[in-house]
């Protein structure tokens, strides 16, 4: 099974990109925290950044209504994708593929958010071009 759960805040606002057959990706960094106290007792908070893929109207719904620090709630899966540099060398980035979000943010932090959940729709990345 491949499936991510996380809670956290955007680190910007989403760039998207629309291709000629209609499709739209959306990229964004999502933060996440760790609390805890460490050997001395002093409380540490530890953030990890994960890079989130949305698709289609998920993207279109994330542009409209989220800004950087936007507390969300996702669920996807992990995915690598490996590529060449000009100078030949392999590179690899894993990203969350998002197919469930929900608005966790209170109300008055970002623009007007819909009230229900966004779930994945039939529209997926393999209708891309890409």
């Amino acid at each position: 099974m491949n499936k991510v759960l996380l809670i956290g805040n955007l680190g910007n606002k989403i760039q998207i990109k629309t291709f000629d057959n209609g499709g739209v990706v959306g990229n964004v960094s999502l933060a996440t925290s760790e609390n805890y106290t460490d050997k001395e007792g002093q409380k540490q908070t530890k953030t990890e950044w994960h890079k989130l893929v949305f698709y289609n109207k998920l993207a279109e719904v994330i542009e409209k209504y989220t800004n950087k620090g936007t507390k969300l709630f996702v669920e996807g899966k992990l995915r690598t994708r490996e590529w060449q540099t000009s100078e030949n060398e392999k590179r690899y980035s894993t990203e969350i593929i998002v197919t469930n979000f929900e608005f966790l943010s209170a109300k008055g932090t970002t623009e007007t958010t819909p009230s229900q959940t966004q779930t994945e729709t039939k529209e997926t990345e393999d209708d891309l071009p890409f």
